[in-house]
């Protein structure tokens, strides 16, 4: 049986208006909010914390964050945390041998590596990325599937 634990590295939320949300979280928590548009699907990076030149947290234990646009044909748009997994198909393959759900396929995020949603036995709603560097050694990793 595999003893590696996989770690929470992001959070996310739906948000409805942009504008709003990024006013709210600035004010309140002093986070700061990247719009990424379009071509990004709207979503929205929350840094919560300091990163090094890698985008890599500095205080331990800390996460950054982002939000999509709440659509109204998506399922379980909840707040959810993402799970950091070296092989995002093995992973999928352990969801589902545990009695949870993958909801749809992995899809490339330009830059950070390959993610999919899935539902645990609990009925909450989490995530799973593989970034790119968890299949290389050194440097950004690649893109291969």
């Amino acid at each position: 049986m595999d003893k590696k634990m996989n770690p929470v590295v992001h959070f996310e939320m739906p948000y409805d208006d942009p504008e709003r949300l990024e006013k709210f979280y600035t004010q309140a928590f002093g986070w700061q909010m990247q719009m990424l548009g379009k071509e990004m699907g709207d979503y929205v990076i929350a840094a919560t914390t300091e990163t090094d030149k890698n985008r890599m947290v500095k205080t331990p234990g800390a996460i950054n964050g982002g939000f999509f646009p709440r659509k109204p044909d998506w399922p379980a748009q909840y707040p959810s945390v993402v799970i950091a997994v070296d092989d995002i198909r093995k992973a999928m393959e352990k969801v589902s041998d545990a009695g949870g759900a993958v909801l749809g396929e992995p899809m490339e995020i330009p830059g950070i590596g390959h993610y999919v949603s899935f539902t645990d036995t609990e009925g909450n709603r989490a995530s799973m990325l593989q970034p790119y560097r968890a299949r290389s050694r050194g440097g950004r990793g690649t893109r291969g599937k």
